[in-house]
């Protein structure tokens, strides 16, 4: 009588971790927010190799320096991320034009189709929406452009790829967990 009962609950918690762990109960996930609109999560991650970017469902990998986003199509998102304590730096990428005069370098006036831009000036200038000014310098070994604004903002750094008249730059966002 007493191995049957014994037998029993041993089923009865066998059943029930079963169907926690098909169901995807008590799986973890992380969800980030920009930091000037903490409640809106960008990004979840989930235990389970799934994320949701933007609204988008992807399948997701992460090293300590990016998180790369595959969808069901076959296509690929990679972002640098760099984690100080609970916060998060994730560099999203948008692709500028160059106009005017081509260079081999960044100097030079960069936009995009929503009218953001950059202005890059051969004395070290610059200006990004021609809002925000300062002075920049070009790590080209690491491939990362440093900002630093005239405005009390804090210095930003951007990676960045040359290509012709292309110039894409991950652009560093703040994030927070959301609570």
């Amino acid at each position: 009588m007493k191995k049957m009962i014994i037998e029993k609950i041993t089923l009865g918690i066998t059943v029930v971790s079963m169907v926690a762990i098909l169901s995807g109960c008590g799986n973890h996930k992380e969800e980030w927010a920009y930091s000037h609109d903490p409640a809106e999560p960008v990004i979840t991650l989930s235990d389970n190799g799934k994320c949701t970017y933007k609204g988008n469902e992807y399948t997701y990998s992460q090293d300590d320096t990016f998180i790369t986003l595959k969808d069901d199509k076959g296509g690929t998102i990679k972002m640098r991320y760099q984690m100080d304590g609970d916060q998060m730096t994730l560099y999203e990428e948008s692709t500028y034009e160059r106009y005017g005069e081509n260079t081999d370098s960044v100097v030079g006036v960069w936009k995009q189709d929503n009218g953001w831009s950059y202005q890059f000036l051969p004395n070290g200038e610059f200006a990004e929406e021609n809002i925000f000014h300062g002075h920049y310098s070009v790590d080209e070994d690491k491939s990362c452009i440093k900002l630093m604004y005239d405005d009390p903002i804090e210095d930003a750094y951007l990676y960045y790829a040359l290509n012709d008249n292309e110039l894409t730059v991950a652009y560093p966002w703040p994030m927070v967990r959301v609570k």
